[in-house]
């Protein structure tokens, strides 16, 4: 069937335009953050500039994603490369968590051996992240829902907001009370909330590169509504899956009730419904006048709660008979 690709195209362009606008302004402060920490021999700049170069490269290759993604399908690569989307997803999430790996072994080895900490240049550095990070998260807050990929970059984003906040606050502790610990305790509460949020996201990258039935769609209602549709004996071979996010294909073998039924209306009358309450808008449908193929190929089966009409269909068995 014909799809209209307008809507996605127009995100597509939207995440594009706003990754590279965040590339550019976290490269610029990451350069801000080595200059400084070179002109005032500043390690804490040059370890925020690290974990600045962290966030650019994750950005620089969601970024690329896009890019990548657009590519014309290949005789290879026949579903063209969108999956990249996920697969940079999932990098950025498990950047994420090595990320937190590495704040955490710091933060475990300043326990054991509190350090003195400038309070007053943290505070400034601090303050200065906090506005930059606060200004990318609400640049990518819009498109993060519909964009796996924009979301990744969002977390990474909102880590370090998160990251700025925790050491303003560790930063007036220790001016206040010259308590150097707070710094590394508030570094490992800051990363339990890095580990939370990022799940998530590395979650639904593993569910949609093992073809996993999409967030919001139960496969029990995409049954439910294709048998419905007049005509409609039953269904076997259902699969509903997603090849980038926020998008979701079907495929499906369905049994007429009849061979005198109208199977391009039949198979009109599916799709409607289908796009109608699923958005589901890439399917490949089967239609079959008999049950024979249910027999005649391994673990093909009328899904459980499927109940045929018990006609013969011009099969060789009635569709409630056993192979």
């Amino acid at each position: 069937m014909a799809h209209d690709h307008n809507h996605v195209d127009v995100h597509e362009g939207r995440d594009e335009t706003r990754l590279g606008i965040a590339l550019c302004i976290t490269a610029g402060y990451m350069l801000v953050e080595v200059v400084g920490g070179l002109v005032f021999n500043s390690l804490a700049l040059l370890a925020d500039a690290g974990h600045m170069l962290s966030d650019a490269m994750a950005q620089g290759l969601a970024f690329a994603a896009i890019r990548i993604g657009r590519r014309t399908p290949t005789d290879r690569l026949t579903y063209g490369f969108k999956r990249t989307e996920i697969l940079a997803a999932l990098w950025n999430g498990l950047a994420l968590w090595a990320i937190v790996a590495v704040i955490l072994y710091e933060a475990a080895h300043r326990l054991a051996n509190p350090s003195a900490v400038t309070g007053t240049g943290m505070l400034a550095v601090a303050v200065m992240g906090l506005i930059v990070n606060a200004g990318l998260v609400g640049l990518l807050f819009r498109d993060r829902r519909h964009s796996l990929n924009v979301r990744g970059v969002f977390l990474h984003a909102l880590s370090d907001t998160l990251g700025s906040v925790g050491a303003i606050l560790a930063a007036v502790i220790i001016l206040t009370t010259g308590l150097y610990i707070a710094d590394p305790l508030v570094s490992v509460l800051i990363s339990m909330l890095i580990l939370y949020s990022s799940w998530g996201l590395i979650k639904e990258s593993v569910h949609i590169l093992m073809e996993g039935v999409p967030a919001g769609i139960d496969i029990n209602d995409v049954e439910k509504v294709i048998l419905t549709q007049d005509g409609v004996c039953c269904i076997h071979d259902l699969h509903v899956w997603s090849i980038e996010s926020n998008r979701a294909s079907l495929s499906a073998h369905v049994v007429l009730a009849g061979p005198e039924q109208d199977q391009d209306q039949i198979i009109r009358s599916i799709n409607m419904a289908l796009k109608d309450n699923f958005n589901i808008d890439h399917t490949t449908i089967q239609l079959e006048t008999t049950h024979d193929l249910v027999c005649d190929v391994p673990d093909l089966h009328c899904r459980p709660g499927t109940v045929c009409n018990g006609n013969q269909l011009g099969s060789s068995r009635g569709p409630t008979e056993k192979c």
